[in-house]
């Protein structure tokens, strides 16, 4: 018979589960080796009931990898019979078409055991930073891109798998700091292990599927509640994302239907896929077009299996959305970031106060670093950047944000301190966010170089950039005007963003990153406002009064 839970015990038992991926969440921050971990927060921790259904996530996980988890996680805990695992197995995976999209995103998923029987799985995905392979934006297929790790024991009943450890430590450039972050992810799983059990033991619990029944099925009805009060309707949108250099622009044409309680995604008439890196499997559209609707129509309805119920999508197989293997798919981002926008643009009509304009850290501006030190050690960095942020009916966009992805800007100190480079500048750039009723967001100019002294690395030092917004601003919506555009520069040169970039020492890199859009009229912004954007250098007096009507005196 299925256990009831009362309401305040169903709330106390609710929190204590976020306390637990939380706890799983921090031992990360404590215990991995890459900045990218540590201090941009790529990852994301969760766990499931016995069956695989997403019962919990960490507070501030990343929504691509999270998505994707609670898709995949219910088909990788079946690459072996529930019969063959073990009190300390530890399954590794990291194919791109069961995950998160591409190979670095590593995943290690763990069976939790109580009184002898698999009771929930927790998992955890790590965005590597260096996974082997050509790092690029142009490769061709996915065998250039990195390791390719099916589903295998790490750890079988608590032994290590050395074989599997020897194979990726052989196949990427700094082994030592890859596989401590496989080894902060296999203790971010045991400390949510470990935590599952004292909760269940505490609660005299001998499952966990009856309460995940009751969070689940709560969370579904909240979540259609939400979608009701939407108007029935198909909202189409189409747009347009650049291609990198002399490629093809990618068309993007996604109908969303909201139908009583569900909503369907349809991506027909999309771009098929292409012969580099941008590449978009299924799962991580997804995951992107459940954040801009969970967003958008109720933030604070709880995220697991009820929350994914009442949203579907469809996209043709071999389209640049849901592409199909050999793909390349390193370079995702660059295309599934822009889901979220995509499916606000087509809502915008039905809800034109909950969607925000067109996002300057759409993509997440991804940057890999890596070369030789002076005494021939190799070195190897990812950073990411945000850009600023679309406005919305009642806010001005934030600056530097990376939306939607939810990670954080790397400090300058920590790329210094962990590489050879120098960070020569890192500011806002006047002007960039777009004019409106409310003002999009800032973007952010960083200078970074190549020092050419006694300590200067080995040339070259290679850069491979994954971002966009070069030819095509983010665009403002109900009247608000575009972003500045992205811009990447080599001594002070265009440079070319979607291949590799060998610098020299004394070489410098420039980045500007995109505004957000503006929301509204900008002759309707408050003159007050315009005035204080102009005392804090957000905004140009030559612009306060060419886009927004006011003229300020010195």
């Amino acid at each position: 018979m299925r256990k009831r839970f009362d309401p305040i015990t169903l709330e106390i038992l609710w929190r204590r589960l976020i306390s637990i991926v939380d706890e799983a969440d921090a031992s990360v921050a404590r215990t991995a080796f890459s900045s990218l971990l540590r201090d941009a927060h790529d990852y994301t921790c969760m766990f499931t009931d016995s069956r695989g259904q997403e019962l919990a996530q960490g507070t501030f996980c990343t929504p691509g990898q999270a998505g994707a988890m609670a898709l995949g996680v219910k088909k990788i805990i079946h690459a072996f019979p529930h019969d063959q695992y073990r009190p300390g197995d530890v399954i590794i995976v990291n194919d791109p078409w069961l995950l998160a999209g591409h190979l670095n995103d590593v995943c290690v998923l763990s069976p939790i055991f109580h009184k002898e029987r698999i009771v929930a799985f927790t998992a955890c995905v790590f965005h590597h930073s260096d996974i082997g392979g050509r790092v690029s934006s142009d490769n061709r297929e996915v065998h250039e891109e990195g390791l390719f790790i099916p589903p295998v024991k790490l750890y079988d009943a608590g032994v290590p798998n050395q074989a599997v450890l020897d194979m990726i430590r052989w196949n990427v450039r700094t082994p030592e700091e890859v596989t401590g972050d496989i080894r902060s992810q296999v203790a971010a799983n045991h400390v949510c292990s470990e935590k599952v059990i004292e909760m269940m033991t505490d609660e005299g619990l001998d499952t966990l599927d009856d309460l995940a029944d009751e969070i689940i099925s709560r969370t579904e009805g909240s979540m259609r509640d939400a979608i009701r009060k939407i108007p029935d309707g198909a909202y189409p949108y189409e747009g347009i994302i650049e291609g990198a250099g002399q490629r093809e622009d990618i068309r993007i044409r996604v109908a969303v239907t909201v139908r009583e309680s569900d909503i369907l995604a349809d991506f027909t008439g999309t771009s098929p896929q292409v012969d580099w890196g941008v590449n978009v499997v299924s799962h991580f559209t997804y995951a992107y077009v459940f954040m801009a609707v969970k967003s958008a129509f109720d933030p604070d309805i709880p995220i697991n299996e009820g929350a994914i119920r009442p949203i579907r999508m469809t996209a043709p197989e071999g389209s640049i959305v849901n592409c199909t293997f050999p793909a390349a798919v390193a370079a995702r981002m660059q295309v599934g970031h822009f889901m979220t926008e995509m499916i606000f643009r087509a809502l915008s009509v039905a809800i034109p106060d909950r969607v925000i304009a067109d996002s300057g850290g759409t993509p997440a501006q991804t940057n890999i670093f890596y070369g030789k030190r002076h005494n021939g050690k190799p070195w190897h960095t990812m950073i990411i950047r945000g850009g600023g942020m679309g406005a919305g009916a009642g806010m001005d966009g934030r600056h530097c944000a990376i939306f939607p992805a939810n990670g954080a800007n790397t400090p300058a100190e920590i790329l210094e301190s962990e590489t050879p480079l120098m960070v020569e500048a890192r500011e806002i750039l006047c002007d960039s966010g777009g004019p409106g009723k409310m003002r999009g967001g800032l973007g952010r100019r960083m200078v970074i170089r190549v020092p050419d002294d006694e300590h200067a690395p080995r040339p070259p030092v290679t850069i491979a950039i994954q971002a966009g917004r070069f030819r095509y601003p983010p665009q403002g919506i109900f009247g608000g005007g575009p972003g500045g555009k992205a811009q990447f520069l080599h001594n002070d040169q265009p440079g070319d963003p979607s291949g590799l970039t060998f610098c020299q020492p004394g070489d410098t890199v420039s980045f500007h990153s995109a505004g957000g859009g503006g929301y509204g009229n900008p002759l309707e912004r408050d003159p007050d406002a315009v005035e204080r954007d102009v005392l804090h250098g957000y905004v140009s007096i030559e612009k306060a009064k060419e886009d927004y009507g006011v003229v300020i005196e010195n």
